[in-house]
């Protein structure tokens, strides 16, 4: 089902008018910040995870992007967002909030331009169906590299970062692969197109160093996950090869969640198939999102009652 309202600039109007101008510099320049969150169906109806969380990091990203004056604060974002899930009637669905830099800007600089403010919503289930995350995924090392972090700023979801996903991604999904593997410009492993990447040997989990990657928030709730369950982590730089020879390796984010993969440069991962590890951290965060694990509820915003005061702050990974 398509969303019939989209929050454009302080205010809700049906979707098919929630345009932007041809000479948007955002458009012309990737000079936005974006977020991807979720909604989920609980028992006390649709709740967005980390929502707060979610808001914070897409406004530090417009800071880090350069933007001075920002046209609404959090709170109203927050609540922005919810209105939004609500007046499309949605439970399982996908929230995209948007800070823009909209007419202005074009001598390339961030203070001449006019910034605009987009929430929009759409029905999500699984971005790479049931089948992946029973059976796991293939990838490649992709040959593209990840950004600098002195050529693009890697802790902001900036939209024109994702150029670089998207090389990489469609060069990998052409060769046959779902999805791909970025190492960073000293060779490291560092993450996936859209995604965090983890792998297990010997029971414990390894993750690269968060120097060049962005600091995502599904990967900041499955290492509290993880570690509450009382697996050991180790964050260090990874070499390709380490992953051939791991016994597990999966990826998460919120469009993916957590989902295994079972090849890698044409070699079988482990058994070939989700790991023990990996599955038992996909079934703990399935019921978490869905607010059936009590010690994580303040990380679900029921979109119908206020977000509470109680939310956690940004991951400092």
């Amino acid at each position: 089902m398509e969303s019939q309202f989209t929050w454009m600039n302080g205010r809700l109007v049906p979707t098919a008018e929630a345009n932007v101008p041809f000479l948007t510099n955002a458009l012309h320049y990737g000079t936005a910040v974006f977020e991807g969150v979720r909604s989920y169906k609980t028992e006390r109806g649709p709740a967005i995870f980390r929502l707060r969380d979610h808001m914070t990091r897409l406004v530090n990203s417009a800071r880090i992007l350069g933007v001075r004056q920002f046209p609404y604060d959090l709170e109203t974002l927050i609540q922005a967002a919810k209105e939004t899930v609500r007046a499309n009637k949605f439970e399982d669905c996908y929230v995209r909030p948007l800070i823009y830099l909209a007419s202005g800007g074009f001598n390339l600089n961030v203070d001449y331009a006019q910034v605009g403010v987009g929430i929009a919503v759409w029905e999500w289930n699984q971005y790479m169906g049931p089948e992946a995350l029973a059976k796991g995924i293939r990838a490649n090392i992709s040959s593209f590299t990840r950004h600098h972090v002195n050529v693009m700023m890697t802790k902001a979801k900036i939209s024109g970062n994702y150029a670089n996903s998207f090389l990489a991604r469609t060069e990998s999904m052409r060769l046959g692969f779902d999805e791909a593997i970025m190492l960073d410009t000293a060779g490291n492993v560092a993450e996936c197109t859209g995604e965090n990447l983890f792998l297990v040997r010997g029971g414990r989990l390894f993750s690269p160093n968060l120097s060049t990657v962005l600091e995502g928030i599904t990967r900041d709730s499955l290492v509290t996950i993880a570690r509450d369950l009382g697996y050991e982590i180790y964050e260090q730089p990874i070499t390709r090869d380490q992953l051939y020879v791991a016994d597990e390796v999966f990826v998460c984010g919120t469009a993916a969640e957590v989902i295994g993969l079972r090849e890698i440069d044409f070699r079988t991962i482990g058994t070939g198939e989700s790991g023990p590890v990996t599955r038992h951290l996909q079934q703990v965060f399935h019921r978490v999102v869905r607010l059936q694990e009590p010690r994580y509820a303040d990380w679900l915003d029921p979109v119908n009652l206020p977000v509470t005061s109680g939310a956690s702050a940004v991951p400092a990974e």
